[in-house]
């Protein structure tokens, strides 16, 4: 649907985005994750022909995002982190606006509008003034301007920020139905929800793709093994010696005791974690030493989040390029050089 091909922008010497190639099927919810100034918002403003690259080449589903710009538009809807809404009208009055700005036929603008409305479940708002509105409330009317038209991709650029938690729950639940009909981009900084929702994941550090797989597959990767915590009693030279009896266990690590007990962390070369811990509670139920924890360690996606971006940046720190985008290239000049 989405194929990015060696795309790069740079803000005089600064790197922003950095040859980045990827391709977004059709039917999935991806997640687009990394620190702030990493080049998120600046790859989805470039994606969305929002803002021009240095050089690279975008298609959607097809269609050159700049030799065919009024096609490939049309299939994206976006929602940058700022909403674009006008405070003063209703919902109504904005979504009408952004119809006939998106070029839906007179005819079908208040059906598409009544659609956007129905999926948003913003039925009961759609009347009142939108300054007036709860800040959740205003996150679906960013939504809903990004469904006109029944684009084939959505983007959603931190759709959460600012959100209380039942908010965050509503608008998470949103992105899953969206998910059923759209192509769904999120970037987020709230790792749990694209660990929730999110059936891969893109991650990019300083302006490079640094992982792009589903969350299950690059924990694998990240690892060098399963690994298996445990909590003992008794005499921590016998756990010691029972875990050096079991040759699956490649390496432990004895770590800090917690309320008197002994704790332990393996890492087991076997494939299944659960065949290792079997064993291990019959071996400790054998000689007699207390097991009151024996569980295998999943690997999360703030743990693969962390290890892939944990060198410290001063861009990551301040803000980066993106902190800094000019603002009279957010549009593409028709005389940019590509």
């Amino acid at each position: 649907m989405i194929t990015v091909e060696h795309l790069s922008k740079r803000y005089g010497d600064v790197l922003a985005v950095d040859d980045l190639s990827f391709t977004i099927e059709d039917g999935h919810i991806y997640g687009f994750l990394g620190p702030n100034g990493a080049g998120k918002s600046t790859t989805l403003n470039i994606i969305t022909g929002c803002l021009a690259a240095t050089s690279g080449d975008i298609k959607i589903d097809g269609h050159d995002i700049y030799e065919e710009e009024r096609e490939a538009k049309k299939l994206i809807g976006y929602l940058p982190e700022i909403p674009p809404l006008y405070v003063d009208q209703t919902p109504r009055e904005y979504l009408k606006f952004v119809a006939e700005a998106k070029g839906v036929k007179k005819a079908d603008i208040e059906a598409e509008i009544d659609r956007v409305i129905d999926e948003t479940h913003i039925t009961e708002m759609q009347n009142r003034l939108i300054k007036h509105l709860s800040k959740g409330y205003r996150q679906r009317v960013g939504i809903s301007q990004a469904l006109i038209g029944n684009p084939s991709v959505i983007i959603l650029d931190e759709p959460t920020v600012g959100l209380d938690p039942m908010q965050i729950i509503e608008i998470r639940d949103l992105i899953a139905e969206l998910g059923k009909k759209h192509t769904v981009i999120l970037s987020s900084h709230i790792l749990s929800e694209i660990q929730a929702i999110c059936e891969k994941v893109l991650i990019i550090y300083k302006g490079k793709l640094v992982a792009f797989d589903n969350i299950e597959n690059l924990g694998k990767t990240m690892s060098e093994g399963n690994q298996i915590e445990i909590l003992s009693g008794g005499d921590p030279l016998e756990t010691i010696e029972l875990l050096e009896r079991n040759t699956a266990i490649t390496c432990f690590e004895q770590k800090e005791m917690i309320d008197g007990y002994n704790s332990f962390k393996l890492t087991t070369s076997n494939s299944n974690p659960y065949e290792i811990c079997e064993e291990l509670f019959v071996a400790f139920a054998g000689k007699g030493i207390p097991l009151v924890k024996l569980n295998p360690i999943k690997t999360t996606l703030e743990d693969i989040f962390i290890e892939l971006t944990s060198e410290e940046d001063e861009d990551a720190l301040y803000g980066g390029p993106e902190a800094i985008e000019p603002a009279e290239e957010k549009a593409i000049p028709e005389q940019e050089a590509r």
